[in-house]
């Protein structure tokens, strides 16, 4: 219990240093995000995948997410499901997790679709897209996409990028929070996209405040300065230790 307690220290700390250097407070207090980031790592259930949660600095991103018990969330293109499976247990049974692949990447599902669909979680949706890229029954609180920015881009182009963001807003309540992860490299536009897989971060500011957004702020969790942005993101020198950039835009209510 002493270590459980002292995560919900730990990551109220980290929301509230997110508050404090000026991204402005979510719908759910430091504290109760806090409650609910520890008790959804703390999950037994997910302890396989554990392991993995302090190099993705999982309880630093969530805090600054300001995702909470209750929230709907939508998981794009949520590869072997880890972020899937922590927010289960974060949005807890009021809340709902989507975990979507878009049409265009319904081969990637394939890999891992039934793996989760036997974890038999109550409050997720699990589903690959007829037509589309982002879809969800109802209005969602969070649309959260990690490392997956960037290949929009190698399957259709800025006009792919541009239908995306327009799709994620479309899907988020009013005031709702989408949360862009994705390997640096600052200065290079859409040309490493296809090469080291990288993406600009300045031009995916660009890209998602055009589609009507409101930047609001981001994290530097998984910065790494080590990180000189020339090595392909899956050479093994550099490969889950990558610079990557943390952004939090918001819906306009």
């Amino acid at each position: 219990m002493r270590g459980f307690l002292s995560g919900i220290a730990a990551v109220a700390l980290l929301a509230s240093a997110a508050v404090a250097a000026g991204v402005p407070a979510s719908k759910h207090s430091a504290k109760e995000t806090a409650r609910a980031v520890a008790a959804g790592l703390a999950n037994p259930e997910r302890a396989d995948q554990a392991g993995d949660d302090t190099r993705r600095k999982a309880a630093e991103v969530l805090a600054f997410s300001g995702v909470g018990p209750g929230d709907e969330v939508l998981d794009f293109l949520p590869g072997a499901g880890y972020w899937t499976r922590i927010f289960s247990g974060v949005v807890g049974k009021t809340g709902h997790v989507y975990a979507i692949w878009p049409a265009a990447g319904a081969k990637y599902a394939a890999k891992t679709l039934s793996a989760l669909e036997a974890r038999h979680m109550s409050n997720v949706t699990l589903k690959v897209l007829d037509a589309g890229i982002v879809g969800a029954s109802e209005p969602v609180d969070l649309v959260w996409t990690v490392q997956n920015y960037h290949d929009i881009n190698n399957n259709g182009g800025e006009a792919a990028i541009d239908a995306m963001n327009a799709a994620v807003l479309k899907a988020l309540k009013p005031g709702g929070t989408y949360i862009v992860i994705d390997h640096a490299d600052p200065g290079s536009g859409l040309a490493s996209t296809n090469t080291t897989h990288r993406i600009d971060p300045a031009t995916v500011k660009t890209q998602v405040v055009r589609a009507g957004f409101e930047f609001v702020g981001e994290s530097t969790a998984l910065a790494n300065p080590a990180d000189d942005h020339k090595a392909n993101v899956f050479d093994p020198a550099i490969r889950g230790h990558t610079d990557q950039f943390v952004y939090k835009f918001r819906k306009p209510r």
